[in-house]
């Protein structure tokens, strides 16, 4: 299997059709261990998450656009880590998970509430907002409130992680 995915990487790679970049892109994201897309998933949900801090004056479509594939990587985040989710809600509730473990997870619960408050309320504040429409600007508060909470525990659950992400870095330097 890898050698037939390597040889066509390489013929991709030859090629000077337009669409072979977007199947090189491809092949090389499905070639990658699940523990580099993890640390590229979580790479890009990090940068979209800063840009869409920044002040974009007079055109919200920026913000739009970053919040939207900030949503993407955070459903991509989820959907990774979704195993590991599902097996420790179960030892949690039967109060089997030992002390670190739940705290991880009541972090990791916090931040999906937070950034589902943030989502649904951005999406929401969206037509409102185009159309100017008066009196839904408390949309627009809740966004911003639940965003810069989330942001906050975000930052708790990187610092809970900084081990691992330092243990990636560190093999990555090693072997390279």
């Amino acid at each position: 299997m890898w050698r037939a995915l390597r040889k066509r990487i390489v013929e991709c790679c030859r090629s000077v059709r337009p669409e072979a970049t977007d199947q090189f892109l491809v092949l090389l994201f499905l070639a990658m261990t699940a523990r580099t897309k993890k640390i590229l998933v979580n790479i890009g949900m990090l940068v979209f998450v800063i840009l869409s801090f920044i002040r974009w004056d007079g055109d919200p479509t920026f913000h739009i656009i970053v919040g939207t594939v900030c949503t993407l990587f955070f459903a991509f985040h989820i959907a990774i880590h979704r195993k590991w989710l599902t097996s420790i809600t179960g030892k949690v509730a039967k109060r089997t998970a030992n002390a670190k473990v739940t705290r991880l997870y009541v972090v990791d619960v916090l931040l999906l509430v937070t950034w589902g408050v943030a989502i649904i309320t951005g999406f929401l504040a969206i037509p409102p907002y185009l159309s100017e429409i008066e009196g839904m600007s408390w949309l627009g508060r809740i966004h911003g409130v639940s965003s810069r909470i989330a942001c906050i525990i975000a930052v708790v659950h990187i610092i809970q992680h900084s081990k691992q992400i330092r243990s990636y870095f560190k093999r990555r330097n090693k072997s390279g």
